[in-house]
């Protein structure tokens, strides 16, 4: 049995969770569902960050403590990603014993390196970043990456984590491990980075309360990028199960939005490599989901709130569509007409009509029970096995690739030749006919097991839909993947039963945004 564990990045609970945040979660997701599929000892991680000045600062407006405000927060989290059927393994949260007493034995370890030193920074600092900046790399003063946010000067003496030591063996990690950093885009970006000469960075906070004491001087608290990218150890044990930790890192995947790469593809190693610890086999930096060209942001006012599209198109169909709509390499455009008329064509229409006319005309014409099929192959039957077994293929390649629109693009291929195959053999036609009884055995056969894998393809994308697919034609989602995939396995007599459609068509209506 095949190890895979995936994480995302932890999210700051300073405000409500966004689409965009459920985005990533849902790409994590359907990874972790398809190794369990696949049967792989799959863990999946996610959490939320609790220890930032953006935190304390919230709290402050709410008139709470910070540790109650986190608790609220981190609450409301786990709601949504409740509602979007997010199959995490553990929830972590910054403010977790395990994790505290992790992050001060990482930064030991670091410190009995010889790597953390103290000092006094200067520089232009961007809240909703948690980072320093040169000038140069702002705006007209404002951050690049959250355009209406103005730097500000600080200056305040830290302990800095002397990341320049590791400029040259991460330059040569990166060169001979080319997965490390994916897309190509994402690693041309940060070997950018490096030829411009690593910075120390600041691992403490001399100016801020709330967070986790730092060993030695307990006047500071460990900066974020000292605790947060640290849950990816202490989720598995570090500091707490060594058993478990032995058992799950590295990390096969960590999946992260493109503007925190270069703190997971430079800090976060250099971090690891002091201590002394194994590397993360692969970083993948997706794009940025984009409405009416702008980037969907909390600190920017243009955050889509995920449950106005969960009641909008249902939890389900905002999965699908979300990793549908925009390509996991680069920034997407996603609109809700767009969202809307996808919905109505591929799961109102393609999917949907697919599965209920099949099973009603089981029923119709063989009571619910699977015929036998009777007969040889025709050409017909030929490309309707093909596409099947041409997404069952691309299925596991494409997912593998991280290319879930691609892998969605076979499926509905597959699922679209079945609908086709309806058309040109015309059940309701041989039903008429009593010398093409054995042939319309064969056609039901056929569309039946085209239903069955159907199910398989989707449940990562859409787990109920799956399973309620799964459940009209008898299908054991937890079979092996290795032999549930081959066409034919559907057994004849199996008694299918017919439910309602699975997505009704809906109008198009607009996001309402903050």
């Amino acid at each position: 049995m095949a190890k895979f564990y995936v994480t995302t990045a932890i999210v700051y609970v300073n405000d409500r969770p966004a689409l965009h945040y459920v985005y990533e979660l849902v790409a994590a997701d359907v990874l972790a569902r398809y190794h369990r599929l696949a049967g792989d000892d799959t863990f999946f991680l996610t959490g939320t960050d609790e220890h930032s000045i953006n935190v304390e600062r919230a709290a402050r407006q709410q008139g709470m403590a910070a540790r109650v405000y986190s608790d609220q927060m981190a609450q409301i989290y786990k709601d949504v990603e409740a509602q979007f059927r997010i199959s995490y393994d553990r929830f972590i949260r910054t403010e977790d014993p395990d994790h505290v007493a992790g992050v001060q034995k990482l930064i030991a370890a670091i410190q009995a390196r010889g790597d953390i030193y103290k000092g006094t920074y200067s520089g232009w600092y961007c809240p909703s970043c948690e980072a320093f900046y040169q000038e140069s790399e702002l705006n007209n003063g404002y951050c690049r990456i959250h355009p209406a946010i103005k730097a500000s000067w600080l200056q305040e003496d830290n302990y800095f984590f002397a990341l320049s030591r590791y400029q040259d063996r991460l330059q040569q990690h990166i060169e001979k491990h080319p997965q490390f950093i994916q897309p190509e885009s994402r690693r041309n970006e940060i070997l950018g980075w490096l030829k411009a000469g690593l910075k120390d960075f600041s691992i403490s906070r001399s100016t801020i309360a709330w967070g986790i004491p730092f060993p030695g001087d307990e006047r500071h608290v460990v900066y974020v990028w000292g605790d947060a990218l640290v849950n990816y150890i202490t989720g598995v044990g570090y500091g707490s199960d060594e058993a478990a930790f032995r058992r799950w890192w590295p990390a096969d995947l960590h999946i992260i939005g493109k503007d925190i790469t270069r703190f997971h593809v430079l800090y976060w190693p250099a971090m690891l490599m002091s201590a002394g610890l194994p590397l993360p086999r692969r970083v993948w930096g997706h794009g940025w989901m984009l409405y009416r060209g702008e980037r969907t942001s909390k600190s920017a006012g243009t955050a889509i709130d995920p449950n106005e599209a969960a009641v909008t198109f249902g939890p389900e169909a905002v999965r699908y569509l979300l990793l549908r709509e925009l390509p996991f390499d680069r920034d997407g455009e996603i609109s809700w007409d767009g969202m809307t008329d996808r919905y109505n064509a591929d799961l109102a229409n393609d999917l949907g009509n697919f599965v209920y006319r099949t099973l009603s005309m089981m029923q119709r014409y063989f009571d619910g029970k699977v015929p036998l099929p009777d007969g040889d192959a025709t050409p017909l039957d030929a490309r309707l096995r093909t596409a099947f077994e041409k997404a069952v293929r691309g299925f596991d390649r494409h997912l593998k690739d991280m290319d879930f629109s691609g892998a969605l693009a076979l499926i509905w291929d597959a699922v679209n030749r079945g609908n086709k195959y309806i058309e040109e053999s015309a059940p309701w036609v041989l039903a008429r006919q009593s010398d093409q009884r054995r042939r319309l055995q064969t056609v039901m056969y056929n569309l039946v097991e085209a239903i069955r894998l159907t199910a398989y393809l989707v449940s990562p994308f859409m787990p109920e839909a799956g399973a309620k697919i799964a459940a009209q034609v008898k299908a054991d989602l937890k079979a092996p993947w290795a032999t549930a995939r081959e066409w034919g396995r559907l057994a004849p007599r199996t008694q299918t039963t017919l439910d309602s459609p699975l997505f009704p068509r809906i109008e198009k209506p607009e996001p309402s945004l903050p």
